[in-house]
């Protein structure tokens, strides 16, 4: 079978970066520098929300599903060698990559970070006639963006469409504390997090795959009971909430 990897990231802001850019004191606090670049990007926009080249990662995770069985991980670390490992994935084992919004957001934080850290991705931006880069390509499914049929305002988040299909959603801190989360030192409240969404992500394409006919119900059933089999062992806090919140969707 062709090798599945479903990932997430999640992301603080690059407070070193948005230093330089704005020359701002070595010795103003961390908090005190991400504020800043709130507040300009809420004058220019609206929103807080900073471009993808002002986000630094904090952590990947994956649920990779292959020959060998499935496994969910995540790379936490230094930011450089997190972002190695990923790429360093993808070339081993050429997968097939599955997103929420990757192409919108994962993926250009990945490849501006990969950039400035001068990292070696190779096999994500072959020349193939089937590529990564691609949007109208297939080795990377950005599932909302083909969902929403490529159009923009068609747009849902992952939580409601994963509910609505009776799947788990979101647990935990949810992403507008993941920065806030991140400066009180609780970095594996922001892993389980991001599991949990990537868990979500590989379920939805699970139920895109019975809706495009490529899984009978009985092995889209199969692969769905893998899962939870897996996370069941794992026996983990996170995943026993997530277990009951499926149980009970």
């Amino acid at each position: 079978m062709t090798s599945i990897l479903a990932f997430d990231i999640e992301t603080i802001p690059d407070v070193a970066g948005i230093r330089r850019l704005h020359d701002l004191p070595k010795d103003l606090p961390d908090r005190e520098v991400a504020e800043i670049a709130f507040q300009r990007r809420r004058t220019q926009t609206g929103s807080d929300f900073l471009p993808p080249q002002l986000h630094k990662v904090a952590v990947i995770s994956c649920v990779f599903r292959s020959d060998d069985g499935i496994k969910v991980f995540s790379l936490e670390g230094e930011e450089a060698d997190v972002i190695q490992r990923f790429y360093e994935g993808i070339e081993k084992f050429v997968p097939q990559l599955v997103s929420w919004n990757g192409g919108g957001f994962d993926l250009p934080v990945l490849n501006y970070r990969a950039l400035f850290h001068g990292l070696s991705a190779t096999r994500f931006w072959e020349p193939e006639r089937n590529n990564y880069y691609n949007r109208y390509h297939d080795r990377h499914l950005d599932l909302m963006d083909v969902l929403a049929m490529y159009q923009p305002r068609n747009n849902a988040p992952l939580d409601e469409v994963a509910q609505l299909a009776g799947l788990p959603g979101k647990i935990g801190i949810g992403g507008a504390k993941v920065w806030e989360t991140w400066l009180g030192g609780e970095r594996a409240k922001i892993r389980d997090y991001c599991e949990a969404d990537t868990a979500n992500t590989y379920l939805l394409y699970l139920r895109y795959q019975l809706l495009r006919g490529v899984f009978s119900k009985s092995i889209y059933e199969k692969e769905a009971k893998i899962l939870r089999s897996y996370l069941q062992e794992l026996n983990k806090p996170h995943w026993r909430e997530f277990l009951q919140l499926w149980n009970e969707a």
